[in-house]
């Protein structure tokens, strides 16, 4: 792989507007990340801003100060996520200065560059690439739901969370990370620009699917998937929240998805939806499950977003909910998410002998 590529985050790095940056920070099979362009935490390591791990991936001031220190840079990936998906006035200049300098634009927000005849000529100048990962699919190229969905034997494990921004595509792609360690063949459906940014083969953007087909574009993915990996297990990133009122989203994952599992991700100290008052209390978790189960799947376990928490409080979170919920309870960027591994075997074992 090379397809070097830097990250613009319009000075939100460490903030959680920049989690296609956060993702990418931690890995991705389609890019190699070589530098992020954010001004307040220039000369740091990405890594460090993000998590504290260095992962040898420079911050600079500009675009300028990107490009004369990182040598053959390909892309330039419009790396935060914004409400609504529009793409920030300020960011416009930099996409220029990247475009200038010959290199192309990789752009996973609802506002596409495709659009703007300005961006478009100057391109085209320029002879690079504006790629506008969100655009969504021409009618020919969607799928319908069929049922087929019903005849894959392998378990699907949908990842959900109680809120938005929680952490749901990292800890998908840990468990997967994890499964693989332990010679368990696990996919990921990816249904987000991020995963397909992160290399993602099987998937689709679901907030740019016409709502018509998503029941069906998750089936042919997941279908696709399993027929062409023989997968143990499939896992499938969640989106928003089933009672987010932004975004109400999850129900499809478990009804046309048939995720008859859940990991369930949560953050003990967030109490509203997406930090706002206006838009309603976080149920509690007990609730979150009795509604999953109302679905008919079972959440196997808990992964935490320990958001706020000092490290003591992270541990007494998670031995509290393990005992009252009776089920793992995961740090997974503390502490990875291995204990999950003896479930996922049983729920396969659980196939196999049938």
């Amino acid at each position: 792989m090379n397809n070097r590529a830097i990250l613009l985050t319009d000075g939100l790095l460490s903030t959680p507007n920049a989690k296609t940056a956060h993702g990418l920070i931690r890995g991705t099979e389609r890019y190699t990340v070589v530098g992020v362009v954010d001004a307040p935490t220039a000369g740091q390591d990405a890594g460090i801003v993000l998590d504290g791990q260095s992962r040898n991936i420079p911050v600079f001031a500009s675009v300028d100060e990107a490009l004369e220190q990182v040598d053959s840079v390909e892309y330039a990936i419009i790396a935060i996520a914004t409400n609504g998906g529009v793409l920030p006035q300020t960011m416009l200049t930099d996409v220029k200065r990247c475009i200038e300098q010959g290199v192309s634009i990789v752009n996973g927000l609802h506002e596409f560059l495709n659009d703007k005849p300005e961006i478009v000529t100057l391109a085209q100048q320029h002879g690079v690439q504006l790629i506008d990962v969100r655009r969504p699919k021409s009618r020919d190229e969607l799928h319908f739901w069929t049922g087929e969905v019903n005849q894959i034997t392998a378990p699907i494990i949908a990842v959900i969370g109680t809120d938005c921004a929680l952490g749901k595509r990292t800890t998908a792609r840990l468990v997967r990370e994890a499964c693989e360690r332990h010679d368990v063949n696990a996919q990921m459906i990816y249904t987000g620009q991020t995963g397909w940014l992160q290399g993602g083969k099987y998937g689709f953007v679901f907030d740019s699917t016409l709502n018509d087909f998503v029941s069906g574009e998750l089936e042919h993915a997941l279908v696709t998937c399993w027929r062409e990996t023989c997968a143990d297990v499939l896992l499938i990133e969640g989106q928003a929240a089933l009672r987010n009122p932004s975004g109400p989203c999850g129900s499809e994952f478990l009804v046309s998805g048939n995720a008859r599992y859940v990991v369930l991700v949560h953050a003990p100290k967030r109490t509203y939806y997406d930090h706002d008052p206006a838009w309603g209390r976080i149920p509690s978790v007990e609730s979150e499950i009795a509604l999953i189960r109302a679905y008919h799947s079972e959440v196997i376990a808990l992964a935490l977003n320990t958001e706020d928490c000092t490290n003591e409080e992270a541990v007494t979170y998670q031995k509290e909910y393990a005992e009252r919920l009776g089920i793992p309870a995961l740090l997974p960027l503390q502490e990875g998410v291995d204990t999950i591994i003896p479930v996922i075997q049983s729920l396969i074992n659980k196939v196999h002998a049938h």
